[in-house]
């Protein structure tokens, strides 16, 4: 089993900076994806970033290229995501995820309980 916390969120105004912390618990193999979604007031969670737990290797949804960074710490078993150049779109509660193999945008299966990002402008 694997459980995720996230941590990090806040308000910030627009062009700030924000970075979100996923610390993971259980076992987590080189398999494994971890990703970060979004959802906004009203929207449909969405896909932002994903990491191969492996090789490190990111993608990103066009939303978030250029602007985000996702990274981990292997040693410390924590995904992060750095936000910068913040929108007031960006406005969402922020998931951490993961999955027992290699995907991009999904589907996940296991949660943490989110963290809220606002941005205002």
């Amino acid at each position: 089993q694997v459980q995720l916390v996230e941590s990090g969120g806040g308000s910030v105004q627009a062009g700030g900076s924000l970075r979100l912390s996923c610390a993971v618990s259980g076992r987590i193999f080189s398999s494994y994806t971890m990703a970060w979604l979004r959802q906004a007031p009203g929207k449909e969670r969405e896909f932002v970033a994903r990491i191969w737990w492996s090789n490190g290797m990111p993608y990103y949804a066009d939303s978030a290229r250029g602007r985000f960074t996702i990274s981990r710490d292997n040693a410390k078993n924590t995904v992060y995501l750095q936000m910068s150049s913040l929108k007031p779109e960006d406005t969402a509660v922020y998931y951490c995820a993961a999955a027992p193999q290699l995907l991009t945008t999904g589907p996940y299966e296991y949660w943490g309980q989110g963290t809220q990002v606002t941005v205002s402008s």
